[in-house]
This record gives structure tokens, sequence and C-alpha cells, in this order.
């Protein structure tokens, strides 16, 4: 089993910072992602990284804006967020998956409550 809260969201003008911070509990996941869903809109994977390796994956449209870090010892995964646009607005969500083999998007078992996002225009 694994518990995730997350923290960190707010509202924030375009171009601006957000760091989201994802604390977990439990057995240590074998990958750890931050997923988000936009008003109206389906959930999409955002990032995701293997626990072991600390190796990280982006989808395109946030890649050079967004990085994902983890630290082991503390427990805590963090999404840095730089040069944010407004349609980087929604409900993010920490997630993790236990099982060991492949990541991918569709995979994730435990989910966190998830913490807004607002960047206005």
């Amino acid at each position: 089993q694994v518990q995730l809260v997350e923290s960190g969201g707010g509202s924030v003008q375009a171009g601006g910072s957000l760091r989201l911070s994802c604390a977990f509990s439990g057995n240590t996941p074998y990958c750890m992602g931050w997923f988000r869903q936009a008003p109206g809109k389906k959930r999409e994977g955002v990032a995701r990284i293997f626990n072991g390796s600390g190796r990280t994956y982006d989808i395109d449209s946030v890649k050079g804006r967004f990085t994902l870090s983890r630290d082991k010892d503390d427990k805590i995964m963090y999404l840095q967020m730089n040069n944010l646009k407004p349609e980087d607005t929604g409900l993010y969500f920490c997630a993790a998956k236990s099982s060991t083999g492949t990541c991918s998007f569709d995979q994730f078992e435990y989910w966190g409550q998830g913490t807004q996002v607002t960047v206005s225009s």
C-alpha cells in the first residue's frame, strides 16, 4: 500500500512558477508520476519517474518547463513548474505504481486527492 498527499498548488499569472510536492508513505513505489485534469477534460499524464534509477519522462507540452524529481530518503516527489501557461490550469494529482516492469500512464494504482493549479493570463 502507498499513501500519497499533494501540496503546493495555487494561483499564479502566466510566466510564473509553482512547485508541487507529493509526500508518500508505505512501501516505496516502483514509479511515480503527476497527472492533471482541466475542467471538462480527461485526466492526462504529465510526467513520471522510476524511483530506482531516477529516470524521468515528460509529455511534450511541458518539456523544458516542468522538472520532476524525488528525494527517496524524505519520501517526497516534486514537480517544479516554470513559465506556466493558462493551459496548465487544472487539478494536479500525484500517483504511484508498486508493481515492477513498465510504467506507462495507464498503469498507476494509487492516487492522491489532488491540488489545484490556476494560471491566469
